[in-house]
């Protein structure tokens, strides 16, 4: 099944890219009637998905997207059928501009406020745009921006019902990371899942604060630590009984922030040749101290997974050869693709401990947005799947789904080129294959276990916008043969801006079926 059948070329990407960026300012609720092939039957749940909605203020533009306005949807699955819905999340920011009609606050990634540096000097306040994540977890659902509190929606209508402080664990303004992870076997809890985030106050010695939380939402762990020097992190990886963070080599200079000069994103500096740290948190206090590795230099901002085999660390994660800073005089829908190093899968081995580190690449191919099979977090595993460049080498655009084995090296591509462009694919099991496939996960040194066909017994689901027709489609893909092409396209009646990460529960969210 082929979704776009027009020719292209390097001047077309790259203005089919950037109207993918364009905002989409309405909230839309319908069940979605046009489909190509067939929803699987036993397809039977909620996907929630988040990304910046608005890319301007009253066509004042903003200055790159992860200044955008969350807009989150909900794609709800039962009896074979779909039901989508789409809700911007109603942070005091949003509602404060759409009453203004245009910008009142400044954008950590460069988005100032009118009238130049003088009206923005000695502004140091963080606009909450909520729009990097969602995930529903303890009965409640959460969208995730790192800098400050979650906001709460509701899961069937996604109204708004204001800040989140996960009953006071969180003060005004403090941080909660958008990049939580699912323990799904904690041995520290007798078997049970829970949900492990952080949260991250950079500065001289920048503080981390690491967070367990039961199915129901209540505290198990909370655990501080400080770390040398300023960190800027973005996500993390867990094994049974550590969590890791990679800190890139990146120094931070707020004087032009606080002068109006740029935006406090733009005031990252990039430490080319300098190592990376590799930081392993105890996730349990009885595990003793946190430790310090050293690895290549390179930048993450998003790991795969991670375990454990004997005295070794594995973390598989997408890397850079350095950070790319923004630009404040150059126009992100501009960005020239090819000039740039591409995001590469990459696994570091650390050994605990003689204190060693390894870094090798699996491959060549432009990648990002790493997910597997849930029932395989923080063991280990064989299949990744990612959004990834449609050529095997090169920075480009992600338009494809990449599947790899990364107990064979080979791989599975799925292209939505020439016209198409792949947002994070989301894994969800088939019913009982996360119970199967989880059932060898805690003996995580069995390399059986890693030999195990139902590891990519599920489906993907992922957003694709389509350029040729300025419209988004949800792709369903059998994770097995994603080179099968889709089991079905559910092509929504409008267009979603490039978006980032999401979730799926097996509760369904939507009306009466």
């Amino acid at each position: 099944m082929s979704l776009i059948l027009e020719t292209t070329d390097t001047a077309q990407l790259q203005r089919d890219w950037r109207r993918g960026y364009e905002s989409q300012p309405e909230e839309h609720s319908y069940w979605i009637d046009e489909i190509e092939g067939q929803i699987p039957p036993d397809l039977h749940g909620t996907l929630f998905r988040n990304g910046p909605g608005l890319l301007d203020v009253n066509g004042q533009p903003i200055h790159h997207p992860f200044d955008g306005d969350g807009l989150v949807s909900s794609f709800a699955f039962a009896n074979g059928r779909c039901h989508y819905r789409s809700r911007f999340v109603q942070t005091e920011g949003y509602r404060a501009e759409r009453a203004a009609g245009k910008i009142l606050y400044r954008g950590v990634f460069g988005t100032q406020r009118p009238g130049g540096w003088l009206a923005n000097m000695l502004d140091l306040g963080l606009k909450n745009v909520a729009n990097t994540n969602v995930i529903y977890w303890g009965g409640k659902l959460l969208a995730l921006w790192e800098a400050a509190e979650p906001y709460r929606l509701d899961p069937a209508t996604l109204e708004t019902l204001g800040l989140d402080r996960l009953e006071g664990l969180l003060q005004p303004g403090d941080a909660f990371a958008a990049h939580v992870h699912v323990d799904p076997f904690c041995h520290w809890d007798g078997g049970a899942s829970c949900l492990v985030n952080f949260a991250v106050k950079p500065g001289l010695n920048t503080r981390l604060n690491l967070f367990e939380f039961d199915q129901a939402g209540r505290l198990l762990r909370h655990q501080k630590f400080e770390l040398g020097g300023f960190a800027f992190i973005h996500d993390m990886a867990i094994t049974p009984n550590y969590a890791i963070f990679f800190q890139n080599p990146v120094g931070y200079n707020p004087l032009p922030y606080a002068l109006g000069w740029r935006g406090a994103g733009q005031c990252l500096v990039s430490q080319p040749g300098k190592a990376t740290r590799i930081l392993v948190l105890p996730r349990h206090p009885s595990l003793g101290e946190a430790r310090v590795f050293t690895t290549e230099s390179g930048f993450v901002w998003h790991h795969a997974n991670a375990f454990e085999v004997g005295d070794e660390l594995v973390v598989d994660s997408i890397w850079y050869d350095s950070y790319i800073g923004i630009d404040p005089e150059t126009d992100f829908r501009k960005i020239e693709f090819g000039g740039l190093p591409p995001g590469q899968l990459a696994r570091t081995t650390i050994n605990m401990r003689t204190g060693a580190t390894e870094r090798r690449f699996f491959d060549t191919r432009c990648c990002e947005f790493p997910v597997l099979h849930p029932a395989k977090v923080g063991r280990d595993y064989r299949y990744v799947y990612m959004a990834a460049a449609d050529g095997p080498r090169g920075n480009a655009p992600l338009q494809a789904v990449w599947k790899f084995d990364l107990a064979t090296g080979q791989q599975q591509v799925w292209s939505t080129a020439p016209r198409g462009f792949a947002d994070e694919p989301i894994f969800v099991p088939r019913p009982r294959s996360a119970e199967v496939a989880g059932a060898v996960t805690p003996d995580v040194g069995d390399p059986q276990a890693n030999a195990r066909p139902d590891e990519d017994d599920g489906w993907l689901l992922t957003l694709v916008y389509d350029g040729a027709r300025h419209r988004s489609q949800l792709v369903i893909l059998d994770a097995r043969g994603l080179e099968r092409g889709p089991l079905a396209v559910l092509h929504l009646k409008q267009h979603l801006p490039h978006g980032l990460h999401g979730s799926f529960t097996s509760r369904y969210f939507g009306p009466d079926v």
